[in-house]
């Protein structure tokens, strides 16, 4: 009987090219592999043809799915191949780590208890860095001692470069035993217990009498596995180990998440690059190379063989400076940027992203046991055509069509439930036909996926419910407002149903004329966008017209003895209201919206700015014009308001456009008089509000009301001037390529212009 020990480095090419070549040669009867025994069940798919790698095992709590945990599996993962290796020769093939969901509950233990150390029992150096950070990972000796100055680069050169290293194993224990004698630290609890798993694992398969053993473990856990700890010390720790439910299944994976900016804490810092070491072992940089030329063509940036060439040579050269075996990823990486960047590591960034990393994703089949959320939201995607990629793939959806309208719906219903697939993005144009999306999948969704299930088996079942569940708890108007518009693109008409009830509800016990206010635009939105889709929108229209109502009796009395704050944050409900009704294009509600700004308007004890606006509203609306409007604004600048209420009721007035003092002489004439009135300390004392009025206005508009005042107001004289050297022929000329282009006729010889 022989058991026969492989420390491997996860993800590692050269690891999975020994592993597999080991395993040819011994032909084990058994292989045990480092990972959850809850997920033995799982490797009958690994020889499927519809697994493909990149992929990953998540392990979960059914109870509470939040705690999962992910064992990611690529083609170059020593892993991977010992599991397709024992699938494709018929023999026995199993996990011996300890169990996930022992594992979570262990890691949570000592999250509890690190948070409750006492400070004072943790050593603190001079620069107030503890122990634990200042720990150095072991194998960074032995990079030290071979002249490496990173352990990463080290390994890769002695283990994942080199190829036919038929005594790599015993290398590896070798070197990780004299590792863990030389440098010995206490054990952490979870660490002990995974170990005493696996040789666990190991005396169970010796005792099935399995002739020949092998084991794939993680290099550092190689010289624990070789049988000096006995079957009772091994028992003692693993005494009392609870019984934890957990549910595995296979979900792809990326090779982004594989990198060490995902977050996970085995990646690998360059997936792009060991998957192309692993296809092209004997490749001496000139395949890579290539891709990289392929990929700045791609840019529509010139790059010939002639360059390639000299950037293999240059890699080579610095390996041999270095007195490297092989041309790593560094080298290519320096070659790259002086020969094809031309310097500039900006270029860099593009390699790094599409080859170093990589935006591949994997595949699994539809047949694996999964949620049946999962399963719908899949089948799905495929009916639609829209595949989950590792990149972002935008998307424009015209919803007059029918399969983009259900694409938006689905998208709408996932970002009810909390998985953000799709983000919406900004759309030129204001037709509200078009909807502008990026995708891009995050095999994190897979866990929100199944933490939603309970909600219910299929997309629209479980966002119906997920808006149910919000509006229950929600109790402010502006909430469920906000929750009505995200649901109407959606199209759950139990659940818009539901909240149109609440909502209404808590209009009509609402006193507060503010939360009234908030909440109307998107009331109104949600009507447009109701007729958009096809969705009856009256019931919608009637509460906004009951909530208008409401607003219309109280919000004169509401604008009356309020301080500056609270008139700026009306000011700002003033205009969305204003814009939500001119987009509503009810005439009943225009009208009785128009009457309440008249009532602020001429009310004295308006806050200025509001009445100000107001004034400017109805300007806009044509409801007050020429002598009327002069007559608010006469009085509004008059001698008898004090000049600080006049400036903010000017600053009112004006917000959103200076136009209308470049264009009404009248008006500027009333505002020049005013300032020229202002005493030096009252100007100085109004100066500010007037800074902020002009401040909002374009630069043009700035620029065009300076020329005007500099040069006295515009009264008129260059006008004159103008008129005095028109020319009646020369513009008669003209007129018929005008009339023309309006299809209408003229009389040329109508000197009257008639």
């Amino acid at each position: 009987m022989a058991v026969h020990i492989l420390g491997i480095r996860h993800h590692g090419p050269g690891s999975a090219r020994n592993v597999k070549a080991f395993l040819e040669t011994v032909r084990p009867d058994i292989v045990l592999v480092e990972g959850p025994p809850e997920a033995d069940a799982m490797l009958q798919w690994v020889s499927n043809e519809g697994l493909k790698p990149p992929v990953a095992l998540l392990c979960y709590q059914p109870d509470d799915p939040q705690r999962s945990v992910f064992y990611p599996f690529a083609d170059f993962s020593p892993e991977w191949q010992a599991i397709l290796y024992a699938r494709r020769q018929n023999i026995h093939v199993r996990f011996m780590d300890l169990p996930a969901g022992n594992q979570m509950l262990v890691e949570k233990e000592q999250k509890v208890v690190e948070q409750q150390q006492d400070p004072d029992t943790v050593h603190i150096n001079s620069e107030g860095q503890s122990l634990e950070q200042l720990y150095k990972s072991p194998i960074s000796y032995l990079a030290d001692a071979a002249g490496f100055a990173d352990d990463e680069k080290w390994w890769e050169h002695t283990f994942e470069y080199r190829n036919n290293n038929d005594e790599v194993f015993d290398a590896v224990s070798e070197a990780m035993q004299a590792l863990r004698e030389s440098f010995p630290k206490k054990d952490k609890k979870l660490e002990q217990m995974r170990e005493a798993y696996m040789r666990r694992t190991i005396r169970q398969a010796e005792k099935e009498m399995f002739h020949t053993i092998a084991v794939i473990c993680g290099a550092w856990h190689a010289p624990a596995l070789q049988g000096k700890s006995s079957q009772k010390d091994d028992n003692e720790i693993l005494k009392g180990l609870p019984k934890v439910k957990t549910e595995c299944t296979w979900i792809p994976w990326t090779f982004n998440r594989l990198s060490f900016r995902s977050g996970y804490g085995a990646g690998i810092n360059s997936p792009g690059w060991y998957n192309h070491i692993w296809n092209h072992p004997l490749d001496d940089g000139t395949l890579w190379m290539a891709k990289v030329a392929q990929l700045f063509r791609k840019q529509q940036m010139d790059t010939s063989v002639a360059h390639i060439i000299e950037a293999v040579r240059l890699a080579g050269a610095l390996a041999s400076l270095r007195g490297l075996p092989k041309v790593g990823l560094e080298e290519l990486n320096e070659a790259t940027l002086s020969v094809l960047c031309n310097g500039e590591s900006i270029l860099l960034k593009l390699v790094h992203d599409e080859l170093i990393v990589g935006h591949q994703i994997g595949e699994v089949p539809v047949e694996i046991p999964k949620p049946p959320l999962q399963l719908d939201i899949e089948k799905q995607q495929k009916k639609l055509r829209l595949p989950a990629t590792a990149d972002y793939k935008d998307y424009t959806l015209d919803l007059r069509k029918d399969t983009d309208l259900e694409r938006s719906i689905l998208l709408h219903r996932l970002q009810l439930l909390g998985i953000n697939w799709g983000r919406q993005q900004y759309t030129s144009g204001k037709g509200t036909f078009k909807e502008q999306w990026r995708l891009q999948w995050d095999p994190g969704y897979s866990v929100e996926i199944i933490e939603r299930g309970n909600l219910g088996n299929t997309v629209a079942e479980a966002a119906a419910n997920s808006v149910l569940n919000q509006a229950k708890e929600a109790k402010e108007l502006k909430v469920i407002g906000d929750l009505l518009e995200k649901t109407i693109p959606a199209e759950l008409p139990g659940a818009i149903e539901a909240l149109i009830s609440q909502l209404n509800n808590l209009a009509a016990a609402s006193a507060d004329v503010i939360e009234l206010m908030e909440v109307v635009p998107g009331l109104i939105t949600v009507a447009r966008y109701g007729n958009v889709r096809k969705t009856d929108a009256e019931l919608v229209i009637s509460i906004i017209n009951s909530i208008i109502t409401r607003v219309c009796i109280s919000l004169p009395n509401a604008c009356i003895a309020i301080d500056e704050d609270a008139s700026q944050k009306l000011l700002e409900l003033f205009f969305k209201l204003n814009d939500g009704i001119n987009l509503l294009q009810d005439t009943g509600i225009i009208n009785m919206w128009q009457q309440t700004l008249l009532t602020i308007a001429a009310n004295k004890n308006t806050s200025p700015v509001i009445g100000g606006y107001s004034t400017r509203l109805l300007h806009d609306a044509r409801k007050l014009e020429g002598d009327k409007l002069m007559q608010y604004f006469s009085f509004a600048m008059s001698s008898a308001t004090a000049p600080v209420i006049a400036a903010a009721w000017l600053e009112g007035f004006l917000k959103g456009s200076g136009t209308l003092l470049l264009l009404d002489q009248d008006l500027w004439q009333v505002i020049d008089n005013w300032v020229a009135s202002l005493a030096g300390e009252v100007f100085m004392q109004v100066l500010p509000l007037l800074r902020r009025t002009f401040a909002n206005f374009t630069n043009p508009e700035r620029r065009k009301l300076g020329e005007k005042a500099r040069s006295g107001g515009g009264t008129g004289h260059q006008h004159t001037n103008i008129s005095a050297n028109f020319d009646a022929e020369r513009a008669k000329q003209g007129l018929p390529v005008i009339m023309q282009l309006l299809g209408l006729t003229i009389n040329i010889n109508d000197t009257n212009g008639n």
